[in-house]
């Protein structure tokens, strides 16, 4: 058989965008950064712009178009993270999508007791080692800012529990250049040296510009440091749209856009080829409640469209999915992570994070975590799309059963039922079977499995010479902040 001009679609197909409203975008973001320009709080970023050609009036710094455009180009297209071996484990490019939990909430949701309470030390730990477990969960940020350690340190202890706990790559925060630069060193040492581990990140830098059209000290700092190493950097705003941003979602666009690629250019400046991450949050305002929103439509809009915007550029993208904004994990909860985990899919976001939040971002629930891996699991399958080829049509199958038989017997349902998904968490029994094993909802299914996890499963040790390596790094820290 001959076939002509025959397309397959390989996964169903979403798109936000036009190729027209791109490049109108990117466009108008090169007005804003030509005309409003942007504030620049560290001298030296602004003589880093100065001397790649903007226009410098003291802090205000006007990009010109052509440097935008460099800085794009000399970015890569790809940034592979790898995991705490060295071993490739993601390939942050194109549509590939990697969900990964969210950073610093202050409250958690206590996996035993359920109580809302604020985040420790071994919260960090524990769902490090979740992660670490869970199939469709591929990289690990910390979930909760521990208020039972030195809080100018806090962040180093986060990234010790998790690299103790988790071998997934790790997407980390930095308070200070200095705590960033101690956060580096253990990196290095658990890569073993400076050279293997920018030859094979295990890492990512999470930092922010703030909103609208400002770039702080300790951002600039922390970006240009970065670049220098040239390991992997997300520069990413989490914006208000109605407060620090416009209301409308293309004027969000065009504000984000003008942030993360002013970003572009001074880490391209400082280093050519940074691995830079691009994205970030378009987060509505709730008029109503004067609260940001986590699961909102325009929230779910933006963040595609941003991810078209990061195509555009062939940038790897940051993204959202699995958070919602109830308080509790309840039907609403499930609701709006659900959407999420699958819009994020649809929309191709690379480094896809805050699963497990709840509470506007401000909680991370171990329930949530579990039940959204369950949930990636379903997503997964969805973006398989359907094959169609002679042996999955089957006319010679359904020839053969014929009228008013059966296909259980068939020798090809035998090999193709196992490409149906089946849930582990999610129940399908009948109603008399769900009675008979205790009638659970699946949040307490969730907590159930959440508590197992905990209960059984150990992580694969750092090597004891790293371990006292790491506990050096922090000692030599506290000793810093102390004076």
């Amino acid at each position: 058989m001959i076939r002509s001009n025959y397309t397959a679609l390989l996964t169903p197909q979403f798109r936000v965008l036009s190729d027209d409203q791109v490049e109108e975008i990117h466009l108008a973001t090169l007005e804003v950064l030509r005309r409003t320009g942007i504030v620049v709080k560290e001298p030296a970023g602004i003589a880093l712009l100065k001397k790649g050609g903007c226009w410098v009036d003291g802090e205000r710094v006007r990009i010109p178009a052509h440097l935008v455009e460099w800085a794009v180009n000399m970015a890569p297209p790809r940034v592979v993270l790898c995991d705490r071996h060295g071993d490739p484990a993601m390939f942050l490019e194109r549509n590939k999508i990697y969900y990964g939990t969210g950073s610093d909430t202050p409250n958690v949701v206590d996996p035993y007791s359920g109580e809302r309470r604020p985040a420790t030390l071994a919260d960090v730990e524990n769902t490090s080692r979740v992660v670490d477990f869970l199939p469709n969960i591929s990289f690990m940020m910390c979930m909760g800012i521990a208020a039972d350690v030195n809080g100018a340190l806090s962040d180093l202890y986060h990234f010790n529990a998790m690299v103790t706990n988790t071998k997934k790559p790790i997407v980390y925060t930095a308070w200070n250049l200095a705590n960033l630069q101690d956060i580096v060193a253990m990196a290095e040492a658990v890569a073993g040296g400076a050279q293997a581990l920018q030859r094979s990140p295990f890492l990512a830098l999470y930092t922010e510009p703030i909103s609208p059209l400002q770039h702080a000290v300790e951002s600039v700092q922390k970006l240009l440091w970065m670049a220098e190493k040239r390991l992997p950097v997300a520069y990413t705003p989490g914006m208000t749209t109605g407060a620090a941003a416009p209301v409308t979602m293309a004027g969000g666009l065009v504000q984000a856009n003008a942030e993360i690629l002013s970003g572009l250019v001074m880490a391209q400046l400082a280093g050519e080829g940074t691995p830079f991450i691009y994205g970030g949050g378009i987060d509505p305002m709730d008029m109503r409640t004067m609260t940001m929103t986590y699961a909102s439509p325009e929230f779910m809009l933006n963040m595609s469209a941003l991810t078209e915007m990061g195509r555009y550029y062939r940038l790897p993208v940051f993204s959202f999915a699995g958070c919602t904004d109830s308080k509790t994990f309840d039907q609403q909860a499930t609701l709006e992570g659900g959407m999420w985990m699958l819009i994020a899919a649809l929309s191709g976001g690379n480094l896809v994070h805050d699963v497990g939040y709840i509470d506007n971002g401000l909680t991370a629930s171990l329930q949530m975590l579990v039940s959204m891996d369950e949930v990636a699991g379903l997503v997964k399958r969805i973006m398989g799309g359907i094959e169609v080829s002679g042996e999955t049509m089957a006319i010679d199958v359904i020839d053969e059963v014929g009228p008013a038989g059966h296909f259980l017997s068939t020798d090809h349902t035998y090999r193709h039922f196992k490409e149906n998904w089946f849930p582990k968490l999610f129940d399908r029994t009948t109603y008399e079977t769900w009675r008979a094993n205790g009638s659970l909802t699946l949040g307490e299914r969730a907590a159930a499995r959440a508590r197992e996890i905990l209960e059984t499963y150990q992580p694969e040790p750092l090597p004891q010479d790293v371990r006292v390596a790491l506990d050096g790094i922090i000692a030599g820290a506290e000793r810093r902040v102390a004076g």
